[in-house]
């Protein structure tokens, strides 16, 4: 089955296939980490809690509604499902985008799915440990600055938290999405030297926006995307040898 000869029925049975297929495999991840919600969720608000402690600041987190707690449990086991499913995740997307892999596509898909969900955990480690103990202190200082103790949601932490972690693991995946667009050609090592003045000026804006409105927040976040952007560069320019010996 080729990519050229699939009608668009075939590639909408082709995305479904490859959906329910990932959707399973969140749901098996699901299962096995439900049962440890309470833990995951402690895991998830200990850089909040240190961050509090470390300034002496009280705060407490609470439920407003009934089922408020339930859902967290919900979810927290549905974002850890995700992390423990993503090599599935991503083999499905390398598997809709390159259908029918031959051999030496399947060597590329195995490489795909391993940096692939080695970079996004990275990204989302990186987020736990430097972005939270520097981002939350001093979010939890402007209570201080108006005299009010934060009582904070556990379904607003939640939701604030899991979208900084997938942030920082989808942008951590820039090399490896370099890497798939230098493979087909849409863009090359020389490109992406020609726009570094304006990628830098983008990730800095990035990182302004992730990031308490402070210089060395801004500067931890940038630095990092900085280097995954040389990365980049250095990822495309290897690629360009490997597309020359396929075509000879």
């Amino acid at each position: 089955m080729h990519d050229a000869e699939l009608p668009l029925t075939g590639h909408l049975e082709e995305l479904r296939r490859r959906l329910a297929i990932g959707l399973l495999a969140v749901g098996a991840g699901f299962a096995v980490c439900y049962p440890q919600a309470s833990r995951l969720f402690d895991f998830l608000t200990t850089p909040l809690n240190a961050a509090a402690s470390a300034r002496g600041i009280e705060h407490t987190l609470i439920g407003t509604g009934v089922a408020e707690a339930f859902f967290t449990r919900l979810l927290v086991s549905f974002i850890a499902g995700f992390f423990l499913a993503l090599p599935v995740v991503l083999h499905q997307v390398w598997r809709f985008v390159v259908p029918g892999l031959r051999q030496s596509e399947a060597r590329h898909a195995r490489s795909f799915v391993f940096f692939g969900t080695l970079f996004f955990l990275a990204g989302a480690v990186f987020c736990y440990r430097v972005v939270f103990p520097v981002g939350f202190p001093f979010l939890l200082n402007e209570y201080v600055k108006i005299g009010v103790d934060p009582a904070i949601r556990i379904s607003e932490y939640l939701s604030f938290s899991s979208r900084m972690l997938l942030a920082f693991g989808i942008t951590f995946e820039l090399p490896v999405a370099t890497y798939f667009l230098a493979r087909v050609g849409l863009v090359t090592h020389l490109t992406l030297i020609y726009y570094a003045r304006h990628a830098v000026l983008v990730l800095f804006i990035l990182s302004a926006l992730l990031t308490p409105p402070d210089v060395v927040s801004q500067l931890l976040m940038a630095a990092p995307l900085l280097t995954l952007y040389a990365i980049s560069i250095g990822v495309a320019y290897a690629v360009k040898p490997s597309k020359k010996s396929e075509e000879s």
